[in-house]
């Protein structure tokens, strides 16, 4: 008796330790069913097309929503920085620190607003680098920055000073607008050069941007500048929300030093106000050497971080 027992405990035990060891293995299942894309071919998270049903412009000229080819390159812009999500909310963090100085530029300089997302798709607010050369925040190459009065050499590069920048990018974009004939090519001529452009359109005997058949890059050009403009100006309607704090804020709190000789070295030259090398550099990105010889005396404005 006591035997048959003991081996209906044993019985009993492996059945339970059977039916828990089942059971959690389900469970188990279960859940990774709900989070594993391989076991429903799904995602958890929900991507929605957007609304092209309204008008879109840049620069005060409509994109024609009419033209089906027009929409869907309009499209794809809007899709692929909507859900470019580290790098739209970088951009959208870095406006409020950029934006207001830039537009205050844009409109004495009779050019519109828009142009400001423009410094966006060339090198999304950043002194960028491109592989050709250009650098900046509206990369310029260098003959091209030259043309329009910026320095640059080994130990100055303009290019890099953002009011100064973009001043010269005003002057390119109105000389581009009196050529061509509207902001529209304006923007294709800065992006794939005006003589270009200018060839294209006499070989297409085409007049407007949304009619030419040009390289993919600047095919895309204007609808991506249309795509920033969009998802900046409300980056909660695309899901991106930001708490005020989370923005960048300008650095507008700064002395201005004028320098009209040689300086042997910036670090010392920053130390001597107080502050780090690094912050020299980060309030002025156009010095690009350690030192300044300045053989022809200009007169160098520095700012000096409070």
């Amino acid at each position: 008796m006591k035997q048959s027992i003991s081996l209906y405990t044993l019985a009993l035990a492996a059945f339970l330790t059977f039916a828990i060891f089942s059971s959690s293995t389900k469970e188990d299942q279960t859940q990774n069913d709900t989070i594993s894309p391989s076991a429903t071919g799904k995602l958890p998270q929900m991507i929605r097309t957007i609304n092209l049903d309204q008008s879109f412009d840049f620069a005060g000229e409509a994109v024609p929503m009419n033209n089906f080819d027009a929409r869907e390159r309009l499209d794809r812009e809007l899709l692929r920085n909507a859900y470019w999500h580290s790098n739209t909310m970088l951009n959208v963090k870095k406006a409020a620190r950029f934006f207001p100085l830039i537009e205050k530029i844009l409109a004495e300089n009779g050019v519109p607003d828009d142009f400001k997302y423009l410094a966006v798709a060339e090198s999304d607010l950043s002194n960028a680098v491109s592989p050709a050369g250009a650098k900046g925040f509206w990369q310029f190459l260098k003959g091209t920055a030259r043309d329009y009065k910026l320095e640059v050499n080994g130990e100055v590069d303009e290019r890099y000073h953002l009011e100064k920048a973009t001043v010269a990018a005003c002057k390119y974009l109105k000389n581009k607008k009196e050529r061509f004939g509207s902001w529209t090519l304006a923007a294709a001529a800065y992006n794939m050069g005006a003589a270009r452009l200018s060839r294209e359109m006499q070989a297409q005997r085409g007049a407007s941007y949304y009619d030419l058949n040009l390289n993919q890059e600047t095919s895309r050009y204007v609808f991506r500048l249309v795509a920033i403009k969009e998802i900046l100006r409300n980056p909660a309607a695309f899901g991106f929300e930001l708490d005020p704090a989370d923005r960048y804020t300008p650095l507008n709190d700064y002395a201005v030093v004028e320098v009209d000789g040689a300086v042997p070295n910036w670090g010392d030259f920053a130390q001597k106000y107080g502050i780090s090398y690094r912050m020299l550099k980060v309030y002025n990105p156009w010095l690009v050497s350690s030192k300044l010889t300045n053989k022809a005396k200009k007169t160098y404005r520095i700012k000096i971080p409070k």
